[in-house]
């Protein structure tokens, strides 16, 4: 019997990326190694176009149901190379020389829908009320969305993705799911296929979703991807979460990290609407306005996990997965903490 498979990919748009999809008809066995045309994805050039999708997860098509899959694909040059849009490569091979740390992400997705060229619940004219009761609000007057926020969970948890909850965020129209704890491979994987399921329910709805970090000007809050983390030596030591702060704020390590942390992270990133500025490091617990915060059951318990709270909402998970196990477990291994 064949299938559907809807081969999903990211393309190279700059400075922020974007999902792309095409369905095949698979007449049987695993989706097959297929291709398409680079140059109207920014990733080729017209006179040599040919772009190969390489199937590196598969999952059932929550959308289409029956045999039908959904298939992430790497971006592969016709010589079998990695793309330079192809960041999963880079994060595979980093997690493979980390991989005794055993470390997991759990990243939380704000997003913003938006009807038409604003966002879902603000008037025609003008602004509705300040934010502060839209956060995990019930009512008609402070909720919009929720039917397309359900159905993308219901979609989610069918796909057999490692969803681990949902809710509204400060202001009307965002609203945030959370992807984890996984490796970061799978993390990344998984978060992809939730965005453009997120993105293809919306789309039933003729509403829009947008990942840009401040989708308001003025006093709201913007869109981040808090990006919690933990090693194994992090889940048994305090000294180990001291050690991946202290890491993450040496030397040049904050503004390389803030550079690759989405396209117009400065505009969300201010001091405000609680986010550290974004040319400065500054690490607590229990403490919303630091660059990275240690949740305060974690300084009780003497172990856990700490949370990264500058990555955008448009950041690639592929990157920003690979920076901090880069940066965090070079200098664990330095002091043994493994």
């Amino acid at each position: 019997m064949s299938y559907r498979a809807e081969y999903i990919w990211i393309d190279g748009t700059s400075p922020t990326a974007k999902l792309r999809s095409k369905t095949k008809i698979v007449s049987a066995g695993a989706p097959p190694t297929w291709g398409f045309d680079g140059s109207s994805t920014n990733q080729a050039e017209g006179h040599a176009s040919d772009r190969v999708l390489e199937p590196v997860f598969t999952c059932p098509d929550p959308i289409r149901g029956g045999d039908d899959v959904l298939v992430l694909c790497e971006v592969l040059n016709t010589d079998g190379t990695a793309h330079a849009s192809n960041t999963r490569s880079a994060l595979g091979a980093v997690a493979q020389q980390f991989a005794q740390h055993r470390p997991l992400f759990g990243i939380e997705q704000e997003y913003t829908f938006f009807d038409g060229a604003r966002p879902l619940g603000f008037p025609e004219s003008g602004f509705p009320a300040p934010q502060g009761g839209y956060y995990c609000g019930v009512g008609a007057d402070e909720i919009f969305g929720r039917e397309i926020v359900e159905k993308h969970l219901d979609r989610c948890l069918a796909a057999g993705l490692e969803i681990s909850g949902v809710n509204a965020e400060v202001m009307p129209g965002q609203w945030e799911f959370q992807v984890g704890p996984l490796s970061p491979l799978e993390v990344s994987d998984q978060l992809w296929v939730a965005r453009w399921l997120l993105y293809r329910t919306a789309e039933e709805f003729g509403v829009s979703v947008t990942l840009d970090p401040k989708p308001v000007k003025g006093d709201w809050n913007g869109a981040g991807a808090h990006t919690n983390f933990s090693t194994e030596a992090m889940r048994t030591s305090y000294a180990a979460i001291i050690g991946a702060c202290e890491a993450l704020g040496e030397g040049s390590k904050p503004l390389d990290h803030v550079k690759n942390y989405g396209a117009g992270i400065d505009e969300r990133l201010t001091g405000l609407h609680e986010t550290a500025p974004w040319d400065e490091y500054t690490y607590g617990v229990s403490d919303r306005g630091a660059s990275v915060r240690i949740p305060w059951q974690v300084e009780k318990d003497g172990k856990g996990y700490i949370e990264d709270r500058r990555p955008n909402a448009n950041v690639d998970p592929y990157v920003v997965t690979r920076l901090i196990v880069d940066t965090c477990c070079t200098v664990l291994d330095k002091a043994g903490l493994v």
